[in-house]
């Protein structure tokens, strides 16, 4: 049956309505939330709000390495600390690696770290436990959380204003039919709504493309971060130790780098990042993680250890000249949903923080002036005139120079992040444009080398299922896939003779694969999707080349339960 069946047979839906309805549950939401309450508390005035998680619980989903400046949180609650928030481990020490094929390896003398590499002040934290530590604060203020509820779609007025989002129907099996256990979804209305979904947002996408955000400015470009926890020996603890790498495994023309963060407990986070910009198609972003761990340089300091968890998710990596125009009738995007990450800090949850604070303000002073479905104009005026927008500012062109290799970025980066504050001058006077989406790059396979890697271990390097399994990942397997061919035969028509299908490469959860096609006999192929293994981590909506492959909500609750991410 399709949407608009069910809503004639089974509707109308139940509708909620509140002053506001923010849409994900991560540092950018549960500010906005927060700031909210605040605001209204200050004037003597009540704000309903509502916060939808798809997740099974707020911080199920979160995913990232993280080291967090706390800029917005002191700026959000002052007394996070004596409120026990888990910032519990001071970045100590800086290194800065490059790697070299067979072991080799460069130390950037600290003198030369740019400043962007400097993380004094800073916490390595669990992010996912910073984020429930942030929704129990909003519960505190009275405001309504609904973890497991995904938003699946963008409800409008008849003027065309954003009036709230509607979530996904419940019991509907494979085939889309109902089954005995079918529930429609419930309208949640508001005067305004905020979009907090992080990285290639389902609605922020759709919101974009509607009201033609991104004109005028440069493609976003994403990477895709493939993280794990490690218990390690005691004796290889270093706490507060912050180790960033580049070059190995990338070759000189392909975007990527690496992170290790020594945490409490013993405890190690390690990860790679790479760009999704990347043009050979051979290429896989997990096994380059698992090779990376190879390294001599990575090894010792996980050797002899116990993996404890595993995740995946993208990252919006362009930065200020890519970022979309924020606001719409009815609404805002905030955080990663627009794509306010500092790549070249390697920094997003003070972003998200502090954009979600600002949204919040514009959406306060336009409830208390009577003002509803307005554009929220106060809140990009409001980042524009903020330190956020300074330090944006001054990283805008990261992204860009390496897009033209790992030597041009670094030499770039030095310029203008040592070299130019040496002498006084705090942002590049040049800026630096990208044309080329990341879907955009992938060179036929014919005329690439082949990238053969090797077998994992089980002790160092692992596999995708045994990676996936760790990351408690699970569906409700009676349900209609969500992820979505536009047109089926794509995939062996042209994915497979072309560029040798990369889906079964570039997703970090083994969710594609080309098997044999029994119906259609010879040595035919066909694309399976084991949509139960996704991550919700976005690469396959970001990354394949003909953007045949569209990502949308599952039943809510389902996905990754990251458990110390």
């Amino acid at each position: 049956m399709t949407p608009q069946e069910l809503l004639e047979q089974y509707g109308p839906r139940e509708s909620m309505p509140y002053d506001v309805v923010i849409v994900g549950a991560g540092p950018a939401g549960l500010s906005a939330a927060i700031r909210l309450k605040q605001q209204a508390a200050k004037a003597g005035q009540e704000i309903s709000i509502v916060v939808l998680e798809k997740g099974s619980e707020p911080g199920a989903h979160t995913l990232s390495g993280a080291v967090m400046d706390p800029r917005a949180l002191t700026e959000l609650i002052p007394d996070w600390k004596e409120q026990g928030a888990p910032l519990v481990q001071p970045v100590t020490t800086d290194e800065v690696l490059v790697l070299r094929d067979g072991g080799g390896v460069w130390t950037t003398p600290a003198a030369l770290l740019p400043r962007i590499f400097h993380n004094e002040g800073n916490y390595i934290v669990r992010l996912g436990d910073v984020v429930r530590w942030l929704a129990q604060q909003a519960e505190n203020l009275g405001v309504e959380i609904f973890p497991g509820f995904a938003a699946a779609e963008v409800l409008f007025d008849d003027n065309g204003a954003v009036r709230g989002v509607a979530t996904g129907h419940q019991g509907l099996g494979k085939d889309g039919q109902p089954t005995a256990h079918f529930q429609l979804g419930m309208e949640l209305t508001g005067k305004y709504t905020l979009f907090a979904e992080g990285a290639r947002g389902h609605l922020g996408k759709q919101l974009i493309a509607r009201y033609q955000l991104d004109a005028g400015k440069d493609p976003q470009t994403y990477a895709l971060g493939v993280k794990e926890v490690w218990e390690i020996d005691a004796a290889r603890a270093q706490p507060g130790l912050v180790v960033h790498t580049a070059g190995w495994p990338m070759d000189t023309a392909t975007y990527g780098g690496g992170f290790l963060y020594h945490l409490d407990n013993n405890q190690v986070a390690l990860g790679f990042v790479t760009g999704l910009d990347y043009s050979n198609p051979w290429l896989s972003p997990f096994e380059e993680m698992q090779r990376w761990k190879t390294h001599p340089a990575i090894r010792k300091h996980i050797e002899g250890g116990r993996r404890l968890s595993y995740g995946a998710r993208a990252i919006t990596a362009g930065g200020l000249l890519s970022l979309p125009a924020t606001v719409f009738p009815g609404g805002a995007l905030i955080g990663c949903d627009a794509g306010y990450l500092n790549a070249a800090r390697i920094k997003g949850s003070h972003a998200a923080i502090k954009t979600g604070m600002l949204a919040a303000d514009a959406v306060a002073q336009a409830l208390a002036a009577g003002r509803e479905a307005d554009v929220l104009e106060a809140y990009p005026k409001a980042f524009e005139a903020s330190w956020l927008h300074e330090e944006l500012h001054q990283s805008r062109n990261f992204k860009t120079w390496f897009k033209k290799g790992m030597w041009v970025g670094m030499a770039m980066t030095g310029v203008e992040h040592w070299l130019l504050p040496k002498i006084g001058v705090q942002s590049p006077p040049w800026t630096v444009h990208r044309h080329q989406a990341d879907h955009t790059t992938l060179r036929p396979a014919a005329s690439c080398a082949r990238i053969d890697y090797p077998k994992p271990d089980g002790q160092l390097t692992f596999d995708r299922l045994s990676s996936v399994f760790i990351s408690n990942t699970n569906h409700e397997e009676n349900q209609p896939a969500h992820l979505r061919l536009t047109n089926p035969q794509v995939p062996t028509r042209l994915n497979l003779p072309q560029f040798a299908g990369p889906e079964s490469r570039y997703c970090p959860a083994g969710v594609y694969e080309f098997v044999p096609d029994e119906a259609a006999g010879g040595n035919a192929q066909r694309l399976q999707i084991n949509a139960q293994n996704c991550v919700h981590c976005k690469t396959c909506d970001i990354k394949d080349p003909s953007q045949n492959i569209t990502w949308v909500t599952p039943e809510g609750g389902g996905g990754p339960n990251y458990a110390g991410m």
